[in-house]
């Protein structure tokens, strides 16, 4: 049996919400009660394939969003190619 690390701060985290959506984000902080994010994007599906777009479009690009763990299905480390896109996407690194 494989044990996965605990997720800490500063982890590449995707979600699964109640809603249905699924979102990457990078982890804030967490408690029993809530996680919180910065940059959170949400995956969607375009005529490439898997893409990443914003959450919220009317938050500020570096604002904190918290979930509470109430609406959290399941959170996991992000699949590494995956959080290289993310990393691409909310920062100016090209990760090659």
């Amino acid at each position: 049996m494989l044990l996965e690390k605990p997720l800490t701060n500063g982890d590449t985290v995707s979600f699964k919400l109640a809603s249905g959506e699924e979102v990457v984000a990078r982890l804030d902080s967490l408690t029993s009660s809530k996680y919180v994010v910065e940059k959170p994007l949400m995956l969607t599906m375009n005529k490439d394939g898997l893409a990443l777009a914003p959450f919220m479009f009317t938050i500020e690009a570096d604002a904190k969003i918290t979930f509470e763990s109430s609406n959290v299905l399941c959170a996991s480390r992000t699949e590494k190619e995956m959080a290289k896109q993310y990393l691409s996407s909310t920062s100016n690194l090209v990760l090659v």
